[in-house]
């Protein structure tokens, strides 16, 4: 508003200046004489002052018109002038038209339309470094991938559009399911544009299926340097992949490197549970049980895992029952009302022989938070406590249709992993597995290995003297013999 009113005011101004300077010149004496051919003329102040405008435009006009004279020459000689300049930009405007009509089709997914607004666009603007993408990805939305792949690869040879060529190829080689030859290009991508965060996710993904380990390291590196990634995710992340290069180092021919690997995904991440329970593994290996023991102890104190007790009880593998129910209590001490540090008292004292005690340790995990394990720990229980037969068989019956207890889950496809990995063996996504009950019920548990320690096995001595009876429910005698065989090869590490 007061912006107008000073424009205003300012054109009022200029009004008025004009006015008086033109009353000033009317009433002003003298003039100007001009003597043409014998012939004089005289003119005021005023009409001096509109004659030498007139012939300033004069001269203007003189100038334009021999411009546009030598122009034409110029032209009908064959050269560019002024007047194919004028054609060409015409040209131009038509080709930018179509560019941008084809980009309106692209994103209206009509491919087809896209592909001529494009084409005509091509040739009308005979400029390859804008058209040739429109040209590739109308060829993808019609697929015409041969087009496509050419146009790319004219992207390529051209420095300004490389990086965008390359890129589009790498996402054909995606489609293939070409991963060798994705990841090369995705690199060199990366090598062209460092801080482009589409390019590292991709590479990134790609490494880790390919198990590249220290190529992911890199990558995952560099997108914190770029700010794409917060550092406690990096820190974990990077645990991951440490941990994934000693993933080896349950082999008898792991190498002390490995073993380093193992200490540092711990030292990176110590809430890590695969970490944690490799670490303890490579200092057993160094005969270093207090380290072990601190960095499971520290790992439990997070989250009490079966991992982690089974590495524990690797510590001092020729210790008797009741000294392992003993060494323990560094560990059932620490968080004693968790679910698993109770069901791993209860099989500690089942082993020992401590029936008593073991239903102890359950307490009310079986009318609370009862699952297949707790009721296939009662079952020997009571087996233990020399109950009837049909006793045991309905908590077998029960474990049969009772949820599995937590295991290793994808949090993207939700599918259950028998044992932990960096990458999901289903939907291929990165660090995604976590220890969690599964929403769905399965069959098939992560932990059955661990879930009979005596049905089988540790009261066969007191089995021998009775005559074992039939076992009339099939499933049930299903459950013991998958059970049984796991059991049996336990008790041989321990004898």
């Amino acid at each position: 508003m007061l912006w107008s009113l000073l424009k205003i005011l300012v054109f009022v101004a200029i009004i008025g200046l004009l006015a008086m300077g033109a009353g000033f010149l009317m009433e002003s004496s003298g003039g100007v004489q001009i003597t043409v051919a014998g012939t004089e003329y005289t003119l005021g102040p005023l009409q001096s002052v509109i004659a030498l405008g007139v012939l300033v435009f004069a001269v203007w006009l003189f100038f334009k018109l021999l411009t546009l004279l030598i122009a034409t020459l110029k032209f009908l000689n064959g050269d560019e002038t002024a007047l194919s300049r004028y054609f060409d930009r015409s040209r131009e405007k038509r080709g930018y038209q179509a560019l941008a009509d084809g980009l309106m089709a692209l994103a209206s997914g009509e491919g087809r339309v896209a592909m001529t607004k494009a084409n005509k666009a091509e040739k009308l603007l005979n400029k390859p470094e804008l058209t040739n993408l429109l040209v590739a990805q109308a060829a993808e939305m019609t697929g015409d991938t041969k087009k496509a792949t050419e146009t790319y690869k004219k992207l390529v040879t051209n420095n300004a559009t490389r990086f965008v060529g390359v890129r589009g190829i790498m996402k054909q080689k995606l489609a293939e399911g070409d991963d060798e030859t994705a990841r090369k290009l995705a690199e060199k991508a990366l090598a062209l544009k460092p801080r482009h965060e589409e390019t590292q996710d991709v590479l990134l993904n790609l490494q880790t299926r390919a198990q590249d380990w220290a190529g992911a390291r890199s990558t995952l590196t560099s997108k914190l340097k770029a700010g794409y990634l917060p550092r406690d995710v990096f820190k974990r992340r990077d645990a991951v992949l440490a941990l994934s290069e000693a993933k080896v180092l349950l082999d008898d021919t792991a190498t002390v490197e490995q073993q380093e690997h193992a200490i540092e995904a711990n030292r990176l991440s110590p809430d890590l549970v695969p970490a944690a329970a490799m670490a303890a593994r490579a200092y057993i290996k160094k005969g270093k049980p207090r380290a072990a023991t601190k960095i499971i102890k520290k790992a439990w104190e997070v989250q009490p895992h079966p991992d982690l007790a089974h590495a524990f009880a690797e510590i001092a593998p020729d210790e008797t029952p009741d000294q392992r129910v003993k060494r323990f209590t560094a560990l059932t001490r620490i968080h004693p009302e968790n679910m698993e540090t109770r069901l791993i008292l209860a099989e500690l004292n089942i082993v020992a022989e401590d029936f008593p005690e073991a239903r102890r340790a359950l307490g009310d995990v079986v009318e609370k938070q009862g699952d297949a394990r707790a009721y296939t720990l009662m079952a020997a229980i009571e087996r233990g406590e020399g109950a009837s037969d049909a006793v045991v068989q309905g908590w077998l019956a029960k474990a049969l249709n009772a949820p599995r207890g937590p295991q290793w889950v994808c949090d993207n496809c939700h599918d259950i992993q028998p044992e932990w990995g960096p990458v999901c063996q289903n939907c291929g996504s990165f660090d995604t597995l976590s220890w969690q009950t599964p929403q769905t019920p399965e069959i098939a548990s992560a932990t059955g290995v661990h879930m009979l320690p005596l049905i089988v096995g540790a009261l066969e001595d007191q089995s021998e003297a009775e005559e074992e009876p039939e076992v009339d429910d099939p499933e049930v005698e299903e459950v013991i013999e998958v059970n049984a065989e796991p059991v049996e090869i336990e008790q041989e590490k321990r004898a």
